[in-house]
C-alpha cells in the first residue's frame, strides 16, 4: 500500500525558539544528550570562572556537588554585570543566561577584557541555564550584588540589586541538570575529580576545591592546586606513579633562558634545561630502580601568526614539558585551558616533529642497522611523557565541546617550536639524548618482533577451519550462539572428565591444560607460540592475540578482533589447593599478556571450588566455600551428628557435586576479573611473576606469613 502523503508546505516549517534551542537537541550544542553531554553542562559553567582567574582576577574555585546532582560553583573573579546594557539595550542578565551567541569574549583578539579565553561562542552560560531544572545565580561585584532565579530556562525573579559587599566580588551559580533534558545526570566523582585536576593542571596557581556529596550522605572532598603549573604536574607523574620516587639532589634546576629569533614568526623561545647528566634513577627505600630515563625539560616561546595570508595575525603562547621513561607514557594538550581529548593541531605537530627529531639524530649517530626502516611516532610515544599548555586569541575547536582545535597556523608554529626544542635538548645533554633515542629504537624493534610474531601466530591459528580437529581434547558444546556459550578451562584430564559429565551440553564446552602453563610475563613471543597448551587455547578462545610492549600495556594489532570472540564467559577451574592456584595465576597471565581486552570487558571468570564437604543426616551434603562458612554450617547443625571431609580435587568429584558447586549457573560461585586499576595490576604481576626480583623478595617478607597454613604447623 502506498504511503499516504502528508501535507508539505510554506507552514510546514519551524523554528525552535528560547530554551527549546536546547531543551529540544542538547547534543548539537553539548555533543550528547546523555550523562556525557550533562557533564559537559557543567564544564561550561566552570570555564567561565576559570577564564576570570587566568585574567588575573581571583586564585580559588570550589564546586560542590549536592547527592541530588545539583551544583554550586562560586569563584572570586570580578562578578558579572548584570544590570541594564545601554549599548544592546536590553538587561545583561538576559542576554548571559537567556540568549545564545551573547557574551563579553568576543574582542579577545585585541586584549580588551579576555584575551586568552575558553569561552569564546556565547553560549555555555545561556544552554546550561536552558537546560537545566532551575538555576540561580548571585553575582557580587565592586557596585552591587545581583540575584536572580530561573526555572527551566525561564527567568522566575525579577533581577535583585542589593549593596555592594565589602571586599567580596565574584559569581555564585547554583543549578540542577534537567533529567527532562539528559538521558542521565548522575555524574560520578571521578568525571569531576579528573576535570577539575586538569584544570588545576593547565592553570598554575589557581585553587581548585571539590566537595562531593555522596549517595549515602558522606563528602568526598579534595583541593587542587599546581603551583607550577605542567612541570608540577609531571613531576608528580615520575615521582609518585608505581611508588618510584624522586630524590632530593634530582629535583629540576632553576630556570636557564636562551633566545633566539624567528622572524617569520617573530617567534622569542625560552628553553629550561632540567635534566641531569650523571644519573636518571630514582630511589625508594634505599634502592635504585630505573624509572625515568630523563628528568623533565621545560621550554616555552611567543610568537604571532595567520592561518591564511589573507587573516590578520594572533598571539600564540605555548609551553611545554617533556621526559622520557621506561615504563610509563602520557601524551596531553591544553589549550585556552580547555583539554584536547583528540588533540588536533597539537597533535599533528608532535607526531611530525618528534619523528622528524629522532630519525635525524639516530641517522646522525648511526644508531640505525644497516637497512633498517625509520621510526614511527609509535616507537617515541610509547616512551614520552609530554605535556603542552598553550594559549591563543585566535582559537577554531572541532565543536562547542572543545576536545581539538584546527588552526593552521598554531600546527605550523608548534612543528618548528617542539623540533628545535628537541635540537636544543639533544645537542645540551648529550648522555640522556642518547638514553632517550636508544629506547625509542628499542620500541621500534620490539614492536616489528611482536608484528611478525603477529603474522606467524596468524598462520598457525588458521591452519584448520575445524575447531575440534586442531585442538586435542577439547570438548566443544552444540550451541552456535556466542551471547550463551561458555568454554571451561579445566587441570587437567581427570578434571575434564568430571567436567564433562556434570555441565550442560548445550552452551558449555571444556579444555583442559595439561600441567603448568608457560609464564607469558617473562617469556619470549616466540616461546610463547611455541607453547602448545597456550597456542589451543588461543585457538579454542577464537579472537586472535594482543601483542603488546614489556609493560603490559596492549598494541591492539589487526589480528585481534573482538567480535570473533566465541564464548559469552571464560571460566577458569582448578583445584583449591596450592598447584590448582598456581595453575590459575599462570593462565590469568596468559590473558594479561596476550588478551587484556577480555579482562577489561569482563569475559574471564574463576569458579570458585568448595573446600569442605560436611554431611549430616538432618541436612545432607552442604559445601563451605572458605572457614567462615564452615563454622557458620556447623552452628546450624548444632548437636547434630555429622562428617566432615576437606573437598577433593575436582577429577574426585561426582558429576552431581561438579554440577551443583561448579557448573549449574544456578548454583555454582564464579568470580569475575576486572582490573579495577591497570597500573597497579601490572605493578603486582610484575612483582610476582616478573623480572623484579628485589620487588617479589620485599612482597615475600612483608606478605609471606598471610600465606601460611598454620593449621599444618
Amino acid at each position: 500500500m502506498a504511503k499516504q502523503q502528508s501535507s508539505y508546505d510554506n507552514n510546514s516549517i519551524s523554528m525552535l525558539k528560547g530554551p527549546d534551542k536546547v531543551r529540544l537537541r542538547p547534543a548539537v550544542i553539548f555533543g550528547s544528550d546523555g550523562l556525557e553531554g550533562c557533564e559537559h553542562s557543567f564544564f561550561e559553567i566552570l570555564a567561565n570562572s576559570v577564564d576570570e582567574a587566568r585574567e588575573g582576577f581571583g586564585n580559588k574555585i570550589d564546586v560542590k556537588v549536592r547527592k541530588d546532582f545539583s551544583i554550586v560553583v562560586e569563584d572570586c573573579g570580578r562578578g558579572i554585570p548584570l544590570d541594564w546594557n545601554e549599548k544592546e539595550q536590553r538587561f545583561n542578565w538576559e542576554l548571559v543566561f537567556c540568549e545564545m551567541y551573547a557574551g563579553g569574549k568576543y574582542d579577545n583578539e585585541t586584549g580588551n577584557v579576555y584575551e586568552y579565553s575558553l569561552g569564546l561562542n556565547g553560549l555555555g552560560a545561556c544552554a546550561t541555564q536552558f537546560s537545566s531544572e532551575y538555576m540561580n545565580v548571585v553575582s557580587y561585584t565592586k557596585d552591587c550584588k545581583y540575584s536572580i532565579s530561573f526555572k527551566k530556562g525561564f527567568p522566575v525573579t525579577d533581577l535583585v540589586k542589593e549593596d555592594p559587599v565589602k571586599r567580596k566580588t565574584g559569581t555564585v551559580i547554583e543549578w540542577k541538570p534537567d533529567i527532562e533534558v539528559f538521558t542521565d545526570i548522575s555524574m560520578p566523582f571521578e568525571y569531576f575529580d579528573e576535570v577539575i585536576k586538569k584544570q588545576a593542571v593547565a592553570n598554575a596557581g589557581l585553587t581548585l576545591t571539590l566537595d562531593y556529596e555522596c549517595a549515602d550522605g558522606t563528602h568526598k572532598n579534595s583541593e587542587y592546586l599546581y603551583k607550577n603549573g605542567i612541570v608540577d604536574y609531571v613531576n608528580e607523574l615520575i615521582s609518585v606513579d608505581g611508588n618510584y620516587m624522586l630524590s632530593k639532589d634530582e629535583e629540576p634546576d632553576g630556570e636557564a633562558e636562551t633566545e633566539t629569533e624567528d622572524t617569520e614568526k617573530e617567534t622569542e623561545e625560552t628553553g629550561e634545561n632540567t635534566e641531569s647528566e650523571e644519573n636518571s634513577e630514582y630511589e625508594t627505600d634505599g634502592e635504585s630502580r630505573t624509572y625515568a630515563l630523563t628528568k623533565p625539560a621545560y621550554f616555552k616561546t611567543e610568537c604571532r601568526g595567520r592561518d591564511r595570508n589573507d587573516m590578520n595575525d594572533y598571539k600564540l603562547k605555548i609551553e611545554m614539558v617533556f621526559c622520557f621513561s621506561n615504563l610509563i607514557n602520557k601524551i596531553e594538550y591544553y589549550h585556552n585551558s580547555s583539554f584536547l581529548e583528540y588533540g588536533g593541531s597539537p597533535d599533528k605537530a608532535t607526531r611530525s616533529a618528534f619523528v622528524k627529531a629522532f630519525d635525524n639524530y639516530l641517522k646522525n649517530n648511526n644508531k640505525y642497522s644497516k637497512n633498517e626502516s625509520k621510526i614511527s611516532f609509535a616507537d617515541v610515544e610509547d616512551c614520552l611523557i609530554f605535556i603542552v599548555n598553550s594559549h591563543s586569541t585566535r582559537t577554531s575547536y572541532e565543536n562547542q565541546t572543545k576536545k581539538a582545535i584546527t588552526n593552521t597556523f598554531i600546527a605550523e608554529a608548534m612543528t618548528e617550536f617542539f623540533y628545535r626544542s628537541l635540537e636544543a635538548f639533544f645537542a645540551e645533554n648529550p648522555k640522556q639524548a642518547e638514553k632517550a633515542a636508544s629506547q625509542v629504537l628499542i620500541n621500534k624493534r620490539s614492536r616489528e618482533n611482536a608484528e611478525s610474531a603477529r603474522i606467524n601466530i596468524k598462520k598457525k591459528l588458521e591452519k584448520s577451519i575445524d575447531i575440534v580437529n586442531r585442538v586435542e581434547k577439547f570438548v566443544n558444546c552444540r550451541s552456535k550462539d556466542a551471547s550463551k556459550r561458555e568454554l571451561y578451562i579445566v587441570e587437567g584430564d581427570s578434571a575434564l572428565g568430571s567436567v564433562k559429565q556434570a555441565r550442560n551440553p548445550e552452551f558449555q564446552a571444556a579444555i583442559p591444560v595439561r600441567g603448568k602453563t608457560l609464564n607469558c610475563l617473562k617469556s619470549s613471543y616466540d616461546k610463547i607460540f611455541k607453547s602448545d597448551i597456550i597456542v589451543d587455547l588461543l585457538k579454542v578462545i577464537g579472537c586472535g592475540v594482543e601483542l603488546g610492549t614489556s609493560k603490559g600495556k596492549s598494541k591492539n594489532l589487526t589480528q585481534f578482533d573482538m567480535n570473533s570472540l566465541k564464548w559469552n564467559k571464560i571460566i577458569i577451574c582448578t583445584d583449591a589447593d596450592e598447584d590448582g592456584y598456581q595453575i590459575r595465576t599462570l593462565i590469568l597471565t596468559m590473558f594479561y599478556r596476550l588478551l587484556p581486552t577480555l579482562i577489561r570487558e569482563g569475559k574471564v571468570y574463576i569458579a570458585e571450588s568448595p573446600l569442605y564437604e560436611i554431611e549430616s543426616k538432618k541436612f545432607g551434603t552442604q559445601f563451605a566455600y572458605n572457614e567462615r562458612e564452615k563454622a557458620e554450617i556447623l552452628s546450624k547443625i548444632g548437636g547434630e551428628k555429622y562428617r566432615i571431609m576437606r573437598s577433593k580435587g575436582l577429577g574426585e568429584n561426582e558429576a552431581d557435586m561438579m554440577s551443583k558447586t561448579t557448573m549449574n549457573p544456578a548454583t555454582r560461585r564464579l568470580i569475575r576479573i576486572l582490573p579495577e586499576d591497570e597500573n597497579a595490576t601490572f605493578i603486582m604481576f610484575n612483582t610476582l611473576l616478573g623480572d623484579d626480583i628485589n620487588a617479589r623478595k620485599e612482597y615475600i617478607a612483608a606478605n609471606g606469613a598471610k600465606y601460611i597454613d598454620f593449621a599444618d604447623v
